[in-house]
């Protein structure tokens, strides 16, 4: 088994939703309707911090580029998916799967980074205030960025890598909705407990270490905010926050459940459920939880569309 290669195997089978049966029709227009409101709701929030010059400040920089992010994010697997729904043959190639593998991993650390970041930007605006402005500069905040960025895209190789020397032979059937480490280390015919002690310790180091950091800049947040004296005061603190925590704790949460285990799987339908969770539902609501919970991002998308309406010529 020693010599074989992946072209033993030339292409998988994405199992994705196999029990829909009849409703897979309304599942394709429901995930469809996601992934428009995802695009149109990332790209607004995107365009208007960034042509809105009072929102010009480090909070909106993240979350513009937060945006930006779940755009590219969402469309590594949503696209497949919907083909999926449609096509009776859902067939993806060794190379597709590692690339749209590495790609969701990559995107997903970037996020984890990303926001820690933010974590970090609303524990210096609450917690220090009076050095605020010097030391969250727009090349610190551009630095943090493409850090971000960076360490995300360097995180996966490894283990792309270690999938990619392995044999796959035989049964090509992947058990989830889209290509990721786990199904895909399954169907290996050959010992793959190195890749799961190395999925293992780099799922680990970069789900719990940043999620420790946000849970530590937050717990601080909470500490200085009960010590403004007014309860108004307390309450504009904190909803500076509450939007980026409910977005941690639901893209955190799953993510935790999903790769931070020993053990590969607890059920099939559980793990779909929170794929769907991490891919699709927390890209949808991140527009939907910052534009809703926050009246400077509302005002200034308003602001928008106001200039569009008298730059547009009008008809008498």
């Amino acid at each position: 088994m020693e010599g074989h290669n992946h072209s033993s195997l030339a292409e998988f089978v994405l199992l994705g939703f196999p029990s829909v049966g009849h409703i897979r029709g309304w599942l394709f227009v429901l995930l469809l309707l996601a992934y428009l409101c995802t695009i149109c709701g990332n790209m607004l929030i995107f365009l208007v911090i960034r042509l809105d010059a009072a929102l010009h400040t480090p909070m909106y920089h993240f979350v513009s580029v937060l945006s930006f992010l779940e755009l590219w994010y969402t469309a590594t697997t949503i696209p497949k998916m919907l083909a999926n729904l449609l096509s009776e043959k859902r067939t993806i190639s060794f190379a597709g799967c590692l690339l749209q593998t590495y790609f969701f991993h990559s995107l997903g650390a970037s996020e984890c980074y990303l926001l820690t970041a933010m974590a970090y930007d609303r524990y210096l605006a609450i917690c220090r205030p009076l050095h605020y402005a010097a030391i969250m500069t727009t090349t610190l905040c551009a630095k943090m960025a493409v850090g971000c960025w960076t360490c995300g895209f360097l995180c996966p190789i490894s283990e792309v890598i270690l999938v990619s020397q392995l044999p796959f032979c035989g049964y090509n059937e992947i058990q989830h909705i889209f290509c990721d480490f786990p199904p895909l280390l399954s169907l290996a015919c050959k010992d793959t407990s190195t890749n799961v002690v190395v999925d293992f310790a780099i799922n680990d180091f970069i789900i719990l270490v940043t999620f420790l950091f946000i849970m530590v800049s937050y717990v601080r947040i909470i500490g200085a905010v009960l010590k403004i004296k007014t309860a108004a005061g307390r309450k504009k603190a904190f909803s500076t926050c509450a939007s980026h925590l409910i977005v941690v704790l639901i893209f955190f949460g799953s993510i935790i459940f999903m790769y931070v285990r020993l053990k590969k799987s607890y059920s099939l339908t559980l793990d779909r459920t929170l794929a769907v969770v991490y891919s699709v539902l927390t890209p949808l609501i991140n527009p939907v939880v910052y534009s809703l919970r926050n009246k400077e991002l509302i005002k200034a998308i308003k602001r928008i569309f106001q200039k569009g309406r008298k730059a547009s010529p009008t008809h008498h």
